[in-house]
């Protein structure tokens, strides 16, 4: 999806999806907290980059979008955290759902069909699957499965919802092309007006 001389201007977009998702996650830990549950859309940065620029780019996001639930639940967690594990594993969970998140979007050509915004919320639904079942083998792990029955329901609700978030982004046809056009496509050279 990216063209030459678009690389520079596709980090800058990973870049800001990465801090609009760990601006969204502090947000939820604060102002969405209800005693131990909070609404974490950190996601949607990492779902943005993934449905726009491709399985690369959601991949990275995620990568970023990760950092601060794995600061936050790795060591900062009034319960204790889950350590250094959970620092590794958050950001790794986040890039595979980027990453099958754009892959589908990819595979789906959302954006050149018809029916974009149910493709969309499609691709979020079925990229978060490999997270989940990421989840559920890191907590079998560390022998705390029993976690699994309140993270789960809550996380699979935040991205049915954020998948029809994307699914109206992607259906707005201003917003998909600021998007290309200032992040994702080469910037066009000025034309020369010949003189006949």
């Amino acid at each position: 999806m990216l063209s030459k001389g678009g690389n520079l201007r596709a980090l800058v977009f990973v870049a800001m999806m990465g801090a609009l998702g760990n601006a969204l996650f502090i947000v939820s830990q604060t102002i969405f907290a209800w005693g131990q549950v909070a609404l974490d859309l950190s996601h949607i940065g990492t779902l943005m980059a993934a449905i726009y620029g491709g399985p690369l780019m959601g991949l990275l996001a995620g990568v970023l979008v990760g950092i601060g639930p794995g600061i936050y639940f790795g060591y900062l967690t009034p319960t204790g955290g889950l350590g250094f594990l959970g620092f590794l594993a958050l950001p790794i969970g986040k890039a595979m759902a980027g990453v099958t998140a754009g892959a589908l979007a990819k595979r789906l050509g959302i954006g050149k069909r018809r029916g974009a915004s149910l493709m969309a919320i499609l691709a979020v639904v079925l990229g978060y699957v490999p997270e989940c079942i990421f989840t559920i083998f890191f907590f079998w792990a560390l022998e705390m499965a029993w976690l699994l029955v309140f993270i789960l329901p809550k996380a699979w609700l935040e991205i049915v919802f954020m998948g029809f978030y994307m699914g109206a982004l992607v259906g707005n046809e201003g917003f998909s092309n600021f998007v290309k056009q200032y992040f994702l496509m080469k910037p066009q050279k000025p034309q020369k007006i010949s003189r006949s």
